[in-house]
């Protein structure tokens, strides 16, 4: 398992994973904003896997607001179907194993194998398989199926970029706006509520499940 090292020559490599859109803004988008505050000139390598026409367009938006100039390539959207990538899973592995071969990061922001989303949960599942000697940090998504859980590892973030954070998803996913639970409200409670769990001194966090850690 290789440590996390923020103290080499080398610019801090992040590789973002979501299986939607809109996944890796709402499970970290906060922290990397932070990251991008705390070690300039990070590279941030950003892949959806499954994005056509106006979510494509909206993923595009939301890499720019997020990670800005620091990625690397912009951002990478695949055509995966929704809700059906369990059952073209070797594909899938096909194209992180050819991330994998490109980038060896410092950091990766994935889905969590525990989600209850078929895809969050194969995705995952398979950047483990594939990532086996990296930092891997599992984000959540709150969603209608409850399913938050107990993470054990803690981003504390400002009130001014958790604020930035649920600006920024309402800017970029216009076409979620329709869903009752993708209001500010929503990301500001967890965020909230993540806060209250690690002490944070703002009083806000993001969370994430860690299996294996380095120090």
């Amino acid at each position: 398992m290789r440590s996390l090292s923020l103290a080499g020559p080398m610019p801090l490599t992040i590789l973002c994973i979501g299986a939607h859109s809109d996944d890796i803004e709402i499970g970290c988008g906060g922290t990397i904003l932070r990251l991008r505050q705390e070690y300039p000139g990070c590279r941030v390598y950003w892949i959806v896997l499954s994005g056509e026409g106006e979510r494509a367009d909206e993923a595009r938006r939301g890499a720019e607001l997020f990670a800005q100039d620091g990625i690397v390539g912009g951002p990478r959207l695949h055509s995966f179907r929704d809700g059906f990538m369990p059952y073209t899973g070797a594909q899938v592995k096909d194209e992180l194993e050819k991330l994998k071969q490109e980038v060896s990061p410092d950091l990766i922001l994935t889905t969590s194998r525990g989600d209850s989303h078929q895809d969050h949960r194969l995705l995952g599942e398979l950047t483990w398989n594939t990532f086996r000697n990296h930092l891997i940090l599992e984000y959540e998504i709150p969603k209608y199926d409850g399913d938050l859980g107990n993470p054990s590892f803690f981003v504390p973030l400002t009130k001014v970029d958790c604020e930035r954070k649920i600006e920024y998803l309402m800017k970029a996913f216009s076409s979620q706006h329709s869903k009752r639970w993708f209001e500010p409200e929503t990301f500001r409670s967890l965020l909230r509520l993540r806060g209250m769990e690690c002490n944070a001194a703002s009083g806000y966090a993001e969370a994430f499940y860690c299996r294996k850690v380095v120090l």
